[in-house]
């Protein structure tokens, strides 16, 4: 059995009996590895494709990303199960949420700058966990999560260990991993009152430019957007007329609707925005022990009991 596994991206693997080769998804595959069984991958881009058009006997494609389009939407035989990575970023993406979040309302990047100055600021002075103007604490913030998934939920969690009210947004109302969920047609409703909103939504056609200049008018101007799911989610030209205008009081964006951001981007410029190269995600969490848990269903042809089966043979 031949596996090919990802070279950006470190595996420590046990599988007896497996021959292990490190590959790059973004090259072409030497003509003697082109016999492996068994891939895993990113699977997010288009170019993926080429990739998989080199390696006919491959039958089980485990991904990294938990929305594998690009491998999804190549020529793959009808007998090809995909498994994807689903929960692997839950925790990290979730890290990054908060440290986008917590940068803005502790004032780090000023920090920085008063520090490469060798100025002693005025910013330990007593002062309201609340004054009305500012949002410069998660404690009893009220944070909408904007998309409630299994990343959504586990945003949830940490911002409320870090004392926050949370109210998640899904398709469906009700309760979820015990936080209130509320849908769309309640969302307007509460965005008056919110103070962090966090979008953790997909890029589709149905969320193209969602937070636009109608989430930014029912919105408080002290109120920060925080973005790890998809840059297109995001009307960037009324994120920055809003930020401009102090309409918004900051926000941390790790996803953007052109990646690299453009140079000539407005959203360098701000104070009040915090910059990360979509590096949210990127580490993989658990992974070795989900993959020798599907290699081993797998081989014993027992697809069901597969984690994250996102294609099954036809």
């Amino acid at each position: 059995m031949k596996l090919i596994i990802p070279t950006s991206t470190p595996l420590d693997l046990d599988l007896p009996d497996v021959e292990i080769v490190k590959l790059s998804e973004f090259e072409d595959v030497p003509e003697e590895h082109r016999d492996a069984e068994a891939a895993v991958l990113w699977g997010m881009q288009a170019r993926v494709s080429k990739f998989v058009d080199q390696l006919p006997n491959v039958r089980w494609y485990q991904t990294l990303a938990a929305g594998p389009d690009g491998l999804l939407n190549s020529n793959l035989g009808d007998d090809v199960v995909v498994t994807n990575g689903v929960h692997f970023h839950d925790r990290p993406v979730a890290e990054h949420a908060a440290a986008l979040t917590l940068a803005l309302t502790n004032r780090i990047p000023e920090m920085l700058e008063h520090k490469r100055e060798h100025y002693w600021s005025d910013f330990g002075r007593p002062r309201p966990l609340h004054d009305g103007k500012h949002v410069r604490t998660t404690v009893e913030s009220n944070v909408v999560v904007w998309g409630f998934g299994a990343i959504g939920q586990q945003v949830a969690r940490v911002f409320d260990a870090l004392g926050a009210n949370v109210t998640g947004v899904a398709r469906s109302a009700g309760e979820r991993a015990g936080f209130p969920v509320i849908t769309e047609d309640d969302f307007e409703k509460v965005l008056p009152e919110t103070d962090i909103l966090v979008m953790v939504l997909p890029a589709t056609s149905a969320t193209k430019n969602i937070f636009n200049q109608k989430i930014v008018d029912l919105l408080p101007d002290r109120a920060l957007l925080i973005n790890v799911g998809r840059g297109p989610t995001v009307d960037e030209g009324v994120l920055a007329k809003a930020l401009e205008e102090g309409k918004l009081g900051g926000a941390g964006l790790d996803v953007f609707q052109v990646e690299p951001l453009p140079e000539d981007s407005p959203l360098w410029d701000f104070e009040n925005v915090v910059i990360s190269p979509h590096s949210a995600g990127g580490r993989p969490d658990r992974a070795p022990e989900r993959i020798k848990h599907n290699y081993e269903a797998w081989v014993a042809g027992d697809i069901d009991s597969m984690i994250g089966v996102v294609r099954k043979p036809k």
